[in-house]
C-alpha cells in the first residue's frame, strides 16, 4: 500500500510493534526475502555510520526471521550505552533505524534491532514471567495485572501465556502505561 503525499501521519499500535506510517515516502509493504535482506543491509549501513560517529566498536549481524529483518549490534563496553535504561534508547534507535531503512528501500520497515543481546535476554525473562504468571492464574483462579510494557514485551508475554492451558491474556490501558492482564480462560 502506497502512502500519498496528502495523507496525514498515522500511528497504529499492535502488540508486536509500533508502526509509524509517515507521509510522503511512497513506502510499500515487503514482498520477498530479498526485500528483507535489502532492508537489513540498509539498516546495517545506517548503524555502521552511527557507530563510526560515536567511535564505538561493534559488529553488525544481519538475519531474517519469519517476515522480519533482524539486525544485531554485538560488542562490549560503550555499545551497552545504546541500550539505555529498560531498553529505552534501544527502542528509540530501532525506530530511527526503521525510518532510515524505509527511506533507503522505499518500503515500510518492521525490522527488529538488538544491541548487546538485550532483547534476546529480555525475551527469555518475559517468557518465564508469562508462563509463571499464567500458571499462577490457573492455580488461583484470579487475574493478574502485570506492569507497563512496550509492544515487544507485551507480545512476548502474550505468546508465553498462550502456551499454558487454562490461561488467557489481553492488553489494557494506553501507552506508555499499557499492560498485560493474565486471566483464567473461560
Amino acid at each position: 500500500m502506497t502512502q500519498s503525499t496528502d495523507e496525514a501521519a498515522a500511528v497504529s499500535e499492535r502488540d508486536e510493534d509500533v508502526v509509524v506510517e509517515a507521509e510522503p515516502t511512497g513506502v510499500e509493504a515487503h514482498d520477498s526475502r530479498d526485500d528483507l535482506v535489502a532492508e537489513g543491509d540498509a539498516a546495517g549501513d545506517y548503524l555502521e555510520r552511527l557507530l563510526d560517529i560515536l567511535d564505538y566498536d561493534g559488529d553488525i549481524d544481519l538475519d531474517v526471521e519469519g517476515e522480519r529483518a533482524v539486525v544485531s549490534i554485538v560488542g562490549e563496553g560503550d555499545i551497552e550505552k545504546l541500550v539505555g535504561e529498560h531498553g529505552e534508547v534501544l527502542s528509540a534507535l530501532q525506530e530511527l533505524t526503521r525510518l532510515a531503512a524505509a527511506m533507503e528501500t522505499g518500503q515500510r520497515s518492521r525490522l527488529m534491532l538488538d544491541i548487546a543481546g538485550y532483547r534476546a535476554h529480555r525475551r527469555e525473562e518475559l517468557m518465564t514471567l508469562g508462563r509463571e504468571t499464567a500458571e499462577q492464574v490457573v492455580a488461583s483462579g484470579r487475574a493478574v495485572r502485570l506492569g507497563a510494557m512496550n509492544p515487544f514485551e507485551r507480545k512476548v508475554v502474550h505468546d508465553a501465556v498462550a502456551t499454558v492451558a487454562g490461561a488467557t491474556s489481553l492488553s489494557e490501558g494506553e501507552e506508555p502505561r499499557r499492560r498485560v492482564v493474565v486471566s483464567p480462560a473461560e
